[in-house]
């Protein structure tokens, strides 16, 4: 029974929901997880509630306020400035251990629900260079997890060789493009839809889409 459920970690953004979509044409049942960590921009909780609610998706809100204790950067602090990684720097908006413990409580929930599959939407590809995000770790953790818990559970990671216009085209294919463009937030200065435009999510989702569009 486990086999046909599954659990999305769930943030509203661009890349989660297009994981929700995949997950609702492959499994039988599915839940998303969403964390609430303070992020810089509360507006990423109510836009992941609002898709949960239009999607019909069963939603968990769990409190990860000691990662913003433990990890302050510019997703968790108002008065730290969004800077992209140079000279092999990682980006300010990288959250030490953040998929590290997403992926373990999402993991503990899908036990305690009979669910044996999560889904998460990192990609090695289009990683602004967070080390949490590689395939690698990904593999390591889902060891980590079942050897913790004596069980047999599957991250799956859908987008990790995927760029941003190849996640564009997965959207389309899903039959969810207009949803996604219209209904998600990618933006870190908290702008729905298309964003801001400026920060480095925003360029990042811009340019996937205008590649994705000119191959239309």
């Amino acid at each position: 029974m486990g086999n046909k459920k599954a659990i999305v970690v769930f943030s509203g953004g661009q890349d989660s929901t297009t994981c929700l979509f995949w997950a609702l044409e492959r499994f039988e049942q599915v839940e998303v997880v969403t964390f609430d960590y303070q992020q810089r921009h509360h507006k990423e909780i109510e836009v992941a509630k609002q898709i949960a609610v239009k999607l019909g998706v069963k939603q968990t809100i769990l409190d990860m306020s000691l990662l913003n204790q433990l990890a302050p950067n510019a997703l968790t602090r108002s008065n730290q400035t969004i800077t992209e990684g140079e000279n092999e720097e990682l980006p300010s908006t990288f959250v030490p251990g953040r998929n590290l413990l997403f992926l373990s409580f999402a993991t503990i929930l899908a036990r305690q629900s009979g669910v044996k599959h999560i889904i998460t939407g990192v990609s090695e590809t289009d990683f602004s260079g967070y080390p949490d995000c590689r395939d690698m770790f990904i593999k390591s953790l889902n060891v980590s997890l079942n050897l913790s818990m004596d069980d047999q559970f599957v991250i799956h990671t859908p987008l990790m060789w995927l760029d941003k216009a190849e996640t564009w085209k997965l959207a389309d294919q899903l039959g969810a493009f207009d949803f996604i463009r219209k209904e998600t937030l990618t933006c870190y200065n908290g702008i729905p839809s298309d964003g801001c435009g400026e920060c480095p999510a925003c360029q990042l989702r811009k340019k996937g889409l205008e590649a994705f569009l000119a191959t239309q």
